[in-house]
């Protein structure tokens, strides 16, 4: 098999499967987590002056109505995502709110949009996990038309992003056969090398690119922290595998190891992550 296509494939039975199920039932913890990194989309999507937004791995769909919200009735957001469990509660959401955000459940990368319909692409978190991301980013820009803005929030290292892998680091002794993450596959760090993500927006026909550094201090409450850590990430994959004495023991372990995040009722933690911004070059690709 075509390990592009290996890999889109992974990536669809995963979010359309334990992950995207466990993303749903976490999803106020996520998105209150996450909400100040929301929050800096909202206001780049004002600076913008934007009228149509396209909002990619939207997931549960938070970002796209907070997007949506700001934009009033002379604008329109659109949220898109691999995963139907998450289009299907994004869409739940934007009903029982009455936000008039909509949705589609498609791959980014693949997907045929209208040429020229939106004037900014956002994503918080959901644009690291295409098998071909110069491709996916050229898709996205016969989406917009020329001049239209991207700025989409990913994670630096994984070094410094300490909270992120403790999980997992805690528990590989424990589960010798949980996955390492490598950087040059789709996932959560594959956007963590700046030059990369200049190639890969250069390739795709993305102009004045604008990488910068962010810490972003995150929290969730305390009672929240053993179901995150057991139910996202790779630990949250394999432990459904392992037998009830070991899950124990790996639950233990790596509750353990968060200690130093918690401070009273709260787990807090820095996100380390690039904030990039870019155009849609004039010069459309063949």
């Amino acid at each position: 098999m075509d390990p592009e296509r290996r890999n889109d494939d992974e990536q669809t039975v995963r979010w359309n499967g334990r992950a995207g199920h466990a993303w749903v039932d976490l999803q106020h913890v996520l998105d209150e987590m996450f909400r100040p990194i929301e929050g800096m989309l909202v206001d780049a999507v004002s600076a913008e002056g934007a009228e149509h937004v396209l909002d990619v791995g939207c997931g549960t769909g938070g970002t796209t109505l907070a997007v949506a919200r700001r934009l009033g009735p002379a604008g329109h957001c659109v949220g898109v995502d691999i995963s139907g469990p998450l289009i299907d509660t994004a869409r739940a959401r934007a009903e029982r709110e009455g936000v008039p955000a909509s949705f589609v459940r498609a791959d980014a990368q693949e997907h045929t949009f209208e040429p020229g319909t939106f004037d900014t692409v956002i994503s918080r978190f959901g644009v690291m996990f295409f098998d071909d991301p110069v491709r996916a980013f050229g898709n996205l820009r016969s989406a917009v038309r020329d001049g239209a803005g991207l700025r989409v929030i990913v994670w630096r290292d994984p070094a410094e992003n300490p909270f992120m892998t403790t999980a997992q680091r805690a528990a590989a002794p424990l589960l010798p056969s949980l996955p390492v993450r490598r950087p040059d596959e789709p996932g959560q760090f594959a956007f963590a090398d700046p030059d990369k993500v200049r190639r890969i927006l250069a390739e795709s026909g993305w102009a004045d690119i604008d990488i910068q550094p962010i810490d972003v201090v995150c929290a969730l409450p305390e009672k929240e922290l053993v179901r995150y850590l057991t139910r996202l990430g790779p630990l949250g994959m394999a432990l459904p595998e392992v037998d009830e004495e070991t899950r124990v023991r790996v639950v233990e372990t790596v509750r353990a190891a968060f200690d130093p995040f918690v401070q009273g009722p709260e787990v807090r933690f820095t996100a380390a992550c690039w904030t990039v911004g870019a155009r849609a070059s004039a010069a459309k690709l063949s």
